[in-house]
């Protein structure tokens, strides 16, 4: 290792430490209880506490792999979601790095940690609660037997919630202290709040890395805990084990796809990729009217569509190296994508239901 390198891996590691320990400290007890700030703004409560919160978890707004999400509303009438995970000591400690993260985060684009738990052996995490659901609901159950009817997601809004993807990647993959993989990009994984504004949520997943690449923890594939889910992960991190910042990037292509097409990444019951199904298509402009979601009815704009169904197909290239940062991926979408003025303009968008000023 060369000396510039060494000095910036020393660098990160006392800067993780003092991190990590400040983090113990809070746990240990060096805060007032209920009423400590840190750096997001989160605070530490009881059990006793979110029981009363959430009517003794009575009403479960949503499910993880590993984990309940449940409702709760504040004295103040705030509300939150309070995520609390399954038992075992692998989860115990997804817990425990997932609040290490979300301590040190602070974007608009990704989910707000405003509370956690951590005196029963589940443990849980307070976060900002998202009223409009997560992306994969809003593009993936329009016309399905869900109980209610959902609206079409509008083009612009679409487009917006890509670029805030991008930038809520750009910040953990450039801007933070800790460089992070966030490891699990996926639709279910966007929540959408009152604004339908995209906000990152799970980093029960990720890594964090002062380089590009994160070493596994096993060099034995049976022993190793694969990240990831079907139709989004990177087959390069199935053939390596090697969590790098462009397996996010390869994620992201796929959330793009769905946006423009409206199609699910992954079909339950044929077993198919849309990557696979779609991949014919990608490289061919005169095609791109074919796969854009056909419950716009045509409300968009084609020139646009051909710009992100390119980036999507740079961001799924077999080559890591061949794939674009997330500085380069904002660069393409603010260059060819005019409706991002629409954004500046603090105009109301057009999803039925939300009368926000969607800035």
């Amino acid at each position: 290792m060369c000396l510039a390198s060494f000095l910036k891996f020393l660098k990160f590691k006392l800067r993780r430490k003092r991190f990590v320990d400040k983090v113990a400290s809070i746990k240990d007890g060096n805060h007032l209880e209920g009423n400590d700030s840190i750096k997001s703004g989160a605070r530490r409560y009881t059990w006793d506490q979110m029981q009363k919160y959430t009517m003794n978890f009575s009403s479960v707004i949503g499910y993880g792999g590993f984990s309940t999400v449940y409702l709760a509303q504040y004295p103040d009438s705030t509300m939150g979601a309070v995520k609390i995970h399954s038992q075992s000591d692998r989860l115990n400690q997804a817990f425990k790095q997932e609040l290490e993260i979300l301590l040190h985060l602070e974007h608009d684009n990704i989910v707000k940690l405003l509370g956690y738990c951590d005196d029963q052996d589940e443990g849980f995490l307070i976060l900002e609660y998202a009223p409009n659901g997560n992306l994969q609901e809003k593009l993936h159950c329009i016309g399905k037997s869900t109980g209610r009817k959902t609206p079409v997601l509008p083009w612009k809004r679409r487009m917006a919630i890509a670029f805030q993807l991008a930038l809520a990647i750009e910040y953990l993959h450039e801007k933070c202290a800790l460089q992070i993989v966030h490891g699990d990009i996926k639709s279910s994984n966007i929540l959408l709040d009152e604004k339908l504004n995209c906000k990152l949520c799970d980093f029960g997943s990720a890594k964090m890395g002062f380089s590009s690449t994160v070493l596994p923890q096993s060099s034995h594939g049976k022993n190793r805990m694969m990240l990831g889910s079907p139709g989004y992960t990177d087959p390069q991190y199935f053939r390596t084990g090697l969590a790098s910042k462009k397996n996010d990037v390869y994620s992201y292509g796929v959330v793009v796809l769905e946006l423009i097409t409206g199609m699910e990444a992954f079909s339950a019951h044929s077993g198919e990729r849309l990557t696979r199904k779609l991949d014919p298509m990608l490289r061919d402009a005169e095609k791109v009217v074919e796969i854009v979601d056909p419950h716009l009815g045509g409300d968009f704009d084609l020139e646009e569509a051909k710009v992100m169904t390119s980036l999507s197909a740079m961001c799924l290239c077999d080559s890591p190296s061949l794939r674009p940062s997330a500085s380069d991926i904002l660069r393409t979408m603010r260059n060819g994508i005019p409706s991002f003025s629409f954004l500046l303009r603090g105009k109301a968008c057009d999803y039925p239901g939300c009368t926000k000023s969607c800035e």
